[in-house]
């Protein structure tokens, strides 16, 4: 297959992208921008690989994503390009309406005109996957967990961007038959995520000895995945999914935040104890929530085990360990991030 991966140059498309190019014998197209979250020394193992290439093109660009499906001719594609971080979309919403939703249009639009210029064996091969988050779904109570038919109700720019985009995707498939499957996953975490999200946020001001902010109590919930497990997952989908489908993926590994900073506090102890001995429990303080901040996610992945076979490898503390310890050996990636214009400043304070 040849497979082209929208912001693969980020925190779950470099472990998609390495994943496809090692363990398949597909060729893989990277399609990113390169904004800040962007880096492609994410994926500097496989620079010289010859079933991987690199194009930084913006999704947005309909041109330049043009030319590229009429070059490459991809049988699949896997639509992870997007701006994510729910602070910054406080800050600048308008950011996300254009890649998340202008971006989306263009590509679908894109792959629409390529599936329709295919035919035979070819045209019956062709998948795109879009790739989506359970923000859209809202928040929950206390109980309960989100389905493939949970309603949406998002409630940041982030989420709202991500529901517009879904929806798109899905109207593609109605109105002009394209051959569409969606995933709605829980939080990720792992290597190579940017050091503006909760966990490495965590490690890096852990190890810096500067204070580790939680927002309000720390009292909201997250179901975690590893993102190499959501790698597989997304691979599982495009190759076995039923077109039209949506399928929910989860950890399995629901942690109120504060429960979770805690615990990664605690694998700091053990792995890189602090000079005077104390715990890094004690650089914990609390700050104002965020706007809008949903109380709980949880995600209902039965679906996608029961259906194609997939379910979490990482446990919920072998994840965190793996991840720590990642963070702790890969000292010139992060460092690089921070000697630039990101400084783990707090985002999304704006009322």
């Amino acid at each position: 297959m040849n497979i082209l991966v929208s912001g693969g140059a980020g925190f779950i498309g470099s472990n998609l992208i390495r994943l496809l190019v090692l363990t398949t014998g597909h060729h893989v197209l990277n399609v990113d921008k390169l904004t800040y979250a962007g880096n492609r020394h994410s994926l500097d193992d496989l620079a010289t690989h010859p079933r991987y290439r690199f194009s930084q093109t913006d999704i947005c660009d309909a041109a330049a994503i043009g030319a590229l499906f009429a070059e490459f001719k991809p049988d699949w594609v896997m639509h992870l390009a997007a701006e994510s971080h729910v602070d910054r979309s406080i800050d600048g919403p308008g950011e996300f309406v254009q890649t998340n939703i202008i971006g989306t249009y263009t590509l679908l639009q894109a792959a629409r005109l390529h599936f329709e210029s295919l035919t035979g064996n070819t045209k019956d091969q062709f998948r795109f996957l879009h790739v989506s988050t359970d923000e859209v779904y809202g928040s929950l109570g206390t109980t309960g967990l989100f389905t493939e038919e949970t309603p949406y109700d998002p409630h940041s720019p982030y989420s709202a961007s991500k529901a517009s985009s879904d929806h798109l995707a899905r109207a593609w498939a109605d109105t002009y038959k394209l051959p569409v499957l969606v995933t709605n996953c829980s939080n990720n975490y792992g290597p190579y995520q940017f050091p503006e999200k909760l966990i490495p946020v965590v490690i890096l001001k852990a190890i810096r000895g500067e204070s580790i902010p939680v927002y309000g109590k720390g009292e909201n919930i997250r179901d975690w995945l590893y993102v190499a497990d959501h790698a597989e997952a997304l691979h599982t989908v495009i190759a076995k999914g039923k077109v039209g489908e949506t399928y929910n993926i989860g950890g399995y590994n629901e942690r109120q935040n504060i429960d979770l900073v805690r615990l990664l506090c605690t694998l700091l102890d053990e792995l890189r104890p602090r000079a005077d001995g104390k715990s890094y429990t004690e650089q914990i303080s609390f700050v104002t929530d965020r706007p809008g901040h949903d109380l709980r996610y949880a995600i209902d992945a039965a679906k996608i085990k029961q259906e194609l076979g997939w379910s979490p490898k990482q446990d919920n503390t072998s994840g965190f360990r793996q991840t720590v310890q990642w963070y702790l050996d890969h000292q010139p990636w992060w460092q690089s991030i921070l000697d630039g214009s990101y400084q783990l400043e707090r985002l999304g304070n704006k009322a």
